[in-house]
């Protein structure tokens, strides 16, 4: 099977599925899609042939256009059973579902670079009321997911276990966004130590943003 990632290097929904790639040792050829330069080429005719929705990631499996982040990731599960991304229990199964979702519906929406531009350009607000907004959403969105994952009850490091899973792979790259807008943290310091032990996890470092061939960090 062949599979080929469109992505973008800063793109949270993106480094979930880069994590989730390496956490199967699955090797997806990568084609960046910059978002920002030349008005954007997500918008490019035949990127969005492949993705109406003009989003990243999209992975082709074999030339068959895939969307949305946790589909791509379920997925992945399903031709790479092992290891698994989700725990074995039914309910523990949900639990993990439910933090994922938490992230990729509620938190990350309000704070796609789609919201920026609108806020901006349709609406006017300004550098510092756009600041106020993406932190608001972030901070809440955080301290939310934190109460999920101690009322799970941990009995492991990660947020569901011994292993890091479908949870981690959305709640990491979020966390990588609260600090590129320098949101509070201390108000999911479980998160935070989770985030802390991944650091040095050779899927997560090879997912990060700093470690794409399209990287614009400094």
């Amino acid at each position: 099977m062949t599979l080929t990632l469109y992505t973008y290097w800063r793109s949270s929904a993106a480094y979930r599925v880069r994590i989730a790639l390496a956490l199967k040792g699955l090797q997806a050829e990568q084609v960046p899609i910059h978002l920002v330069r030349s008005g954007g080429e997500n918008w490019f005719e035949d990127y969005r042939d492949r993705n109406p929705q003009a989003q990243v990631p999209t992975l082709e499996a074999d030339g068959t256009p895939l969307v949305q982040s946790l589909a791509i990731v379920e997925y992945l599960e399903e031709i790479r059973p092992t290891p698994s991304l989700l725990p074995s229990d039914p309910i523990a199964r949900a639990q993990a579902r439910g933090i994922a979702l938490a992230v990729a519906c509620d938190i990350h929406p309000l704070n796609n670079l789609r919201v920026f531009k609108y806020l901006e350009e349709e609406l006017g607000v300004d550098q510092k009321a756009k600041l106020a907004w993406i932190r608001t959403w972030i901070e809440r969105g955080l301290a939310a997911v934190e109460q999920l994952v101690l009322n799970v009850g941990q009995s492991g490091p990660y947020c569901l276990g011994e292993t890091p899973g479908i949870a981690d792979l959305c709640v990491i790259p979020q966390l990588y966004n609260a600090r590129r807008f320098d949101c509070d943290t201390s108000l999911c310091p479980t998160l935070v130590e989770i985030d802390s032990l991944l650091a040095d996890h050779p899927a997560f470092q090879a997912a990060h943003p700093a470690n794409q061939a399209d990287s614009e960090a400094q």
